[in-house]
């Protein structure tokens, strides 16, 4: 039976980059869906990200926000330090949610998010739309498919040279030990490993060694781990944020081939096999989130599924903490 209403009435904690281009426009171009505020400390910054984007009522209380009746919905898009203070509040308002990613900086903390929404039976969704996209989906049509064959392992290398923002040591959020404990890797590896579990299953057991090894700021700069999937894949990943050059590399092994790809790069997918090797480029989306959001709507409205939803952004938060020894 298909929800009574025919449009959620979104508002948006925190207004900065991430909701400019990749995410907000979508939740507006999604039919049955509709912003209708958004919230930022800052009230003239608010004001100027409402009105250029047409939304009619800005806050600067996130209380207001959450429990403003004429909301139905809301998307938390702030710092990941903060998700669980917010989610919490929202999930006792009674209201469906969408944390973007990481659902939090640690395993706990995402499973005590997790559980304050599976308990009063609200939907809670995580941004890894990557599980969305039609090129990770064309991957796991080619896994599912066995066009490699029996799965083997899977290994990803992703490094970039140090930034200037690293160098000046001026504030970086994404490199706060606080916020983030291995800071670009909580960032950044979070999209890949919960990626691999879509592809692939559940990780049953990870390891992992992190470092510091510029010393430019609180936060782990370098990171090498092992991990095995429930099917018995295994995996391999290393990131390091300090090198010469950006590489991003993903290859799945198979028992009759390998597929090859980026995770944040849009290099064409390369999968070589008895065949031969073929190379197919799919683009994303103007708007990167859209295929998240629009099957957000599909789950609310239309009792559709969604493939990125608290329980499986828990279990990456759980992956990432025994990499770093969060967990032992």
């Amino acid at each position: 039976m298909e929800n009574s209403k025919t449009t959620i009435r979104w508002g948006i904690l925190g207004c900065g980059n991430v909701t400019e281009i990749k995410s907000g426009p979508a939740y507006q171009k999604t039919d049955g869906f509709e912003i209708v505020a958004v919230m930022r400390r800052d009230a003239e910054k608010a004001a100027d990200y409402a009105k250029r984007h047409g939304i009619s009522k800005y806050y600067t209380n996130a209380d207001d926000l959450i429990n403003d009746p004429e909301i139905d919905a809301v998307y938390i898009a702030t710092p990941p330090d903060t998700h669980k203070y917010y989610g919490l509040k929202v999930a006792i308002a009674g209201k469906s949610c969408c944390i973007e990613k990481p659902l939090s900086p640690n395993y706990q903390d995402s499973l005590a998010i997790y559980e304050a929404f599976k308990e009063k039976n609200i939907p809670l969704f995580v941004a890894y739309y990557r599980r969305t996209l039609p090129r990770f989906l064309q991957v796991k049509k080619w896994i599912d498919n066995k066009t490699i064959g029996e799965i083997r392992h899977i290994r990803w290398h992703l490094s970039k040279p140090t930034t200037d923002q690293d160098l000046s040591g001026n504030y970086n959020w994404r490199t706060d030990a606080k916020i983030a404990t291995a800071g670009y890797f909580d960032d950044l590896a979070s999209h890949g490993l919960d990626l691999f579990t879509f592809l692939l299953g559940n990780i049953k057991e990870a390891s992992g060694i992190s470092i510091n090894q510029q010393g430019l700021y609180s936060a782990k700069d370098a990171v090498a781990a092992s991990w095995v999937h429930e099917s018995g894949i295994t995996g391999s990943g290393s990131w390091n944020f300090g090198c010469f050059t950006r590489e991003d590399t993903v290859e799945i092994y198979g028992s009759k081939g390998k597929i090859a790809f980026s995770i944040f790069e849009n290099d064409p997918l390369l999968l070589t096999n008895e065949q031969g090797e073929t190379k197919l480029h799919i683009e994303h989306p103007e708007n990167i989130q859209l295929y998240h959001v629009q099957q957000m709507k599909d789950s609310l409205l239309h009792n559709g599924t969604h493939p990125s939803d608290g329980k499986t952004a828990t279990h990456t938060n759980w992956v990432m903490d025994k990499i770093i020894g969060n967990i032992i």
